[in-house]
């Protein structure tokens, strides 16, 4: 008998609001390569740390929670970067519609690939994946790498990628002062995002500084010291810009 694949998960939650649709039992795994300066779980950056399981055994936990989800809620893994780990997130989603279980998959999509061998793997997540929430940091690409450490060529070859596969698609945006709230990025940003005919939603996520006591106890520089969320006006600006109400999210 094939041994099932470990995930290396960080936390879980289990009445997520603002991960995907409806109530949500949320898996936040193990492990990033982006190195965001915004981020409010460094803490998940390592492989290492957390616990180890099979899906069998988050699948147990997360369906004491099944009476709160009604039709649309379900299961979300987010991260650290779930596609680090296809093959435990493809078990997990597999045995979850198995369950009858919508899935979401909360992702970067940093480290994404049209390699034959990559896009065999990632294909088969997708097989059971209901929602892709794909966030997009920064779209222009110098600042996007100075801001994460990583360039977001993948991230946009994905986003592209998903729309050719008609995966339904949430896009995820945080808008940090200074960073990603420029006007010329977000009419960029929509103009890379207007073509794409699978976004069922666009949310505009204002920077916020609720994570950085985690930086101070890792004993990590935060570089936005001082930095202040967007104001009420520049959050709508972004919203406008990036035309939300387009996007109407399906029930």
């Amino acid at each position: 008998m094939t041994q099932a694949p470990i995930g290396h998960i960080h936390s879980t939650e289990n009445f997520g609001t603002v991960d995907g649709p409806g109530i949500r039992y949320v898996i936040f795994v193990q492990g990033c390569r982006m190195r965001c300066k915004f981020c409010h779980n460094p803490d998940t950056w390592k492989m290492s740390g957390g616990k180890d399981y099979i899906a069998d055994e988050l699948l147990e936990m997360a369906e004491r929670y099944r009476p709160y989800w009604d039709e649309i809620g379900g299961i979300t893994v987010s991260g650290g970067e779930p596609l680090l780990q296809i093959p435990f997130v493809t078990d997990l989603f597999k045995k979850a519609k198995e369950r009858g279980i919508n899935t979401c998959l909360d992702t970067s999509g940093q480290g994404f690939s049209r390699n034959p061998k990559y896009l065999e793997q990632f294909n088969e997540l997708m097989n059971y994946t209901d929602l892709v929430m794909l966030d997009i940091k920064l779209i222009e690409p110098h600042l996007h790498k100075k801001l994460t450490k990583l360039d977001n060529e993948s991230i946009l070859d994905m986003a592209k990628y998903l729309n050719e596969i008609h995966q339904p698609m949430w896009i995820r945006h945080v808008l940090l002062p200074g960073w990603s709230d420029k006007d010329e990025y977000l009419d960029a940003l929509h103009d890379f995002l207007t073509p794409l005919t699978n976004i069922e939603k666009i949310e505009v996520l204002p920077y916020h500084t609720m994570g950085k006591f985690k930086w101070d106890e890792m004993g990590l520089h935060y570089e936005l010291e001082g930095v202040e969320p967007p104001t009420a006006d520049r959050v709508k600006n972004a919203k406008e810009r990036l035309h939300v109400v387009d996007y109407p999210t399906k029930k």
